[in-house]
Formats: C-alpha cells, structure tokens, sequence
C-alpha cells in the first residue's frame, strides 16, 4: 500500500508520521533519534511502499529560513541519496508546535504527558502532513 511519510526534522529527534493508504489522513509514527533516521526509513520502506517523503521546512514569521534549515538541508541530500527515486517535499512547519500541543490538550493529555517532546515531534510531523495533504488534493 502506498504511504506517505511526514518528517520534522531536528537535530537530536526526529518526529515520523505517515498517510493512510488512500493519503486522505496522517497519523503519527515514531520518534527516532537523528543519528538512526535513514536506517529506520529504510526499515520502513522494506515492508510499506513510500511514494513520498514530506519534510517540514523552518521557516522564520517573514518567510525566510530560520537557522535551523541548514540541518533540514544536511538531512535533505542524506534523504535523496537514501531514496533517490522517491519524492521529497518542503512543508512550512512554522507554528506546528503550537499545533501539536494544542492537538494535545483537546485530545485530553496529561500535562505531564505533553512535556514528552518525542510526542511533540511525532504529532508536529503528523501536522506537517496533514497540511501538505490538505493543500495538494486534487
């Protein structure tokens, strides 16, 4: 079945979600350290068919890169070589981690659960997704 993948990228965690096979809705996958991203994507891919990849781009409030695009950029040439026949597009991030908690309060978390940034990670690639979804149906 088709997926795919949302990733929001950082330094120490990166957040994982994935599409339901029809791409209509993303969930949240996994937070997996940054040094092991392409091993688990790979991993993955072995028994699910990624079509594509969505990866959160920082942006600052006016637009431009925020600092943390250079090691989105580093992640970005490891991904295309790792993957060179699927897709990867750029997703505005900004705000999703106001998203994410905000997803977390309404969905009744514990706000001891909520300072898990793992949760944080996995449920703003989930929004990054969503979100390139969303713009892009047909």
């Amino acid at each position: 079945m088709n997926r795919t993948i949302g990733i929001d990228y950082g330094r120490a965690r990166v957040g994982v979600a994935v599409s339901d096979p029809l791409g209509i809705f993303a969930s949240p996958l996994e937070t997996v350290p940054a040094a092991k991203i392409i091993e688990y994507l790979q991993k993955y891919a072995a028994c699910e068919t990624v079509v594509r990849f969505v990866v959160g781009w920082p942006l600052n409030l006016n637009g431009a890169p925020a600092e943390a695009a250079a090691d989105v950029e580093v992640f970005l040439k490891r991904l295309r070589k790792a993957f060179p026949g699927v897709p990867v597009e750029l997703e505005d991030e900004r705000f999703t981690s106001v998203l994410a908690h905000r997803a977390m309060i309404d969905g009744g978390m514990k706000k001891s659960d909520r300072r898990d940034k793992a949760s944080v990670d996995k449920i703003s690639a989930a929004i990054i997704l969503q979100s390139y979804m969303d713009r892009t149906k047909q």
